[in-house]
């Protein structure tokens, strides 16, 4: 099965590094849950103490870029790179990620400290398929 990204591979590299980046540094720490009862609240106030953070900066901006669909297919790629799903999954991972997309996508992709190998190894396991 032949899966197309809408994200260019260019874009795509320039994400993993910066989320790589950001996520090594020793002072950004995200807890596996937040708060009890403080739905999402938790993960904005962690990203708003690093707003300064020029590699979040550019990471969160072209992350917005993006438009829903690659938002989603961000998404997508990270369920298939934990192994969510397979390669032959993706129209499942896709559609599942895009009934989720909320405007909060960006924050979820942000607060994710295994994002970038997730997106890395959807991405290699997608290119072993074709």
């Amino acid at each position: 099965m032949a899966v197309s990204l809408g994200i260019t591979g260019e874009t795509l590299e320039r994400l993993i590094q910066a989320a790589r980046e950001f996520h090594a540094k020793e002072d950004v720490v995200f807890p596996d849950t937040g708060p009890e009862g403080s739905d999402d609240d938790w993960a904005m106030q962690i990203l708003a103490d690093h707003s300064s953070d020029l590699t979040l900066q550019e990471l969160e901006g072209t992350l917005r870029d993006l438009g829903p669909e690659q938002q989603a297919e961000l998404q997508a790629l990270s369920s298939i790179g934990r192994g969510d799903y397979s390669v032959t999954d993706w129209d499942t991972a896709l559609q599942d990620a895009q009934d989720d997309w909320s405007a909060d996508t960006v924050h979820w992709l942000l607060t994710n400290p295994l994002i970038a190998d997730e997106w890395a190894a959807g991405l290699e396991q997608i290119e072993r398929e074709t």
